[in-house]
């Protein structure tokens, strides 16, 4: 009882982000959660540290280090410069928010491109006197929906990709074609809610501000990212695969480290160690199978009651702690690997239903605020309620 206490009241302040009076988020809560897991026994200290999965940690920091790599050297900003230059159309900008977005999050974890390109949206909304909601939502949606594609492109997929020992290529022949669908979608769906907002404009827009960029680095980082992506499509340990390209980035004479590490979010990788001793504490206790015999007549057997169950979870304590929750469920099902995929189409598809579904939404969300551009609850369920339900279907139909 003890230990389902804690692992209750982890959960709870994981889905409330904070602990009302205390400085404690969700990072805090894992970590104290961890902590009174080993002190009150219901784990042994060996025990929790053969609980914390390092393949997935060393994954989540190799993509981290190779994107740090990648903002230094204004590869992503240069992107904007050539979209500010040549689209014009407010339908057309749109959508090629909407396809770089999904593309490049399939590539360098949506977390990332959601906080790299939320302020250039911003510029690119203000040089043409353009209301930027609609192309704000189009970033933070679509970098939702194409992460779905690779197993790097977001931290969930990560998890169930070393959970699963399935390979990068398959992981990607299956669920490529959903996340291309879902863009599609999301697409189709933010012109009809903004089409009022995309009429032309009658004067040429401005232009914004150049950013400068780093040729060296960009090209040195592009031609490691691509020998990372061509280790990962040839099957080689994608763990081992991401932290090669994070080293051979580190032995460099133009960055300076400090730079590289301030850019890692710690808070990410430390949330993960906590929950995995939380899961292996409860994993000792039976509180796993106890679950899992509640959720049994909800239909987690079936393509559509696992989607339903994990996007409900995903939306209640956020999907990275949701699929955390599913490692030890998944193994015990008619068709474990069919069902990984599922868990990661369900999960990273119902992180578009509300602002506090991803840590992507958020970070697009604080990002305007702090330029003064406010995205209220009601604003974005708008879109992500119809985008989260269309894309939740077409992947239940494409994986059945």
């Amino acid at each position: 009882m003890l230990t389902l206490l804690i692992f209750v009241c982890t959960y709870a302040i994981v889905a409330a982000g904070r602990v009302p009076f205390l400085r404690l988020d969700r990072t805090g809560a894992a970590i104290v959660g961890a902590v009174l897991m080993i002190v009150t026994g219901a784990i042994g200290f060996d025990q929790a540290v053969r609980a914390v999965d390092y393949r997935t940690l060393v994954l989540l920091f190799g993509m981290m280090v190779l994107v740090a790599h990648l903002r230094l050297a204004g590869g992503l900003a240069a992107l904007v410069q050539i979209v500010d230059r040549r689209v014009i159309h407010p339908v057309a900008l749109l959508i090629t928010i909407v396809v770089s977005s999904g593309v490049l999050a399939a590539l360098f974890v949506n977390d990332t491109i959601c906080l790299v390109f939320t302020p250039l949206v911003l510029d690119l909304a203000a040089a043409r006197n353009r209301r930027p909601l609609p192309f704000l939502l189009a970033l933070a949606t679509a970098s939702n929906i194409g992460g779905l594609a690779t197993m790097t492109g977001n931290p969930q997929n990560m998890l169930i990709g070393t959970a699963s020992k399935i390979s990068f290529r398959a992981f990607s022949s299956a669920l490529a074609p959903v996340a291309a669908l879902g863009l599609l979608i999301d697409a189709a769906l933010l012109w009809l809610v903004f089409r009022r907002d995309l009429q032309p404009a009658v004067s040429a827009p401005a232009a914004i501000a150049p950013i400068p960029i780093d040729r060296h680095l960009l090209i040195k980082t592009a031609v490691i990212a691509a020998g990372v992506l061509g280790g990962f499509l040839a099957g080689y340990d994608t763990a081992l695969v991401a932290a090669c390209g994070a080293a051979a980035l580190l032995i460099t004479r133009r960055v300076a480290p400090a730079q590289i590490y301030a850019a890692i979010d710690w808070d990410l990788l430390m949330l993960f160690i906590g929950l995995f001793v939380v899961i292996g504490a409860a994993g000792e206790a039976g509180i796993d199978r106890r679950l899992f015999a509640l959720l049994q007549p909800l239909g987690v057997q079936t393509i559509g009651g696992l989607t339903a169950t994990a996007a409900i979870l995903a939306n209640t304590i956020s999907n990275v702690p949701a699929v955390m929750l599913f490692t030890t469920l998944v193994p015990k099902l008619p068709h474990p690997a069919h069902a990984w995929l599922v868990l990661a189409m369900a999960s990273t598809f119902a992180g578009n239903l509300t602002v506090v579904g991803s840590i992507a939404n958020l970070i697009v969300v604080e990002g305007a605020k702090r330029r003064g551009v406010m995205i209220r609850f009601g604003d974005y369920a708008r879109l992500g309620v119809p985008v989260t339900l269309a894309t939740l279907a077409a992947g239940i139909w494409w994986l059945a």
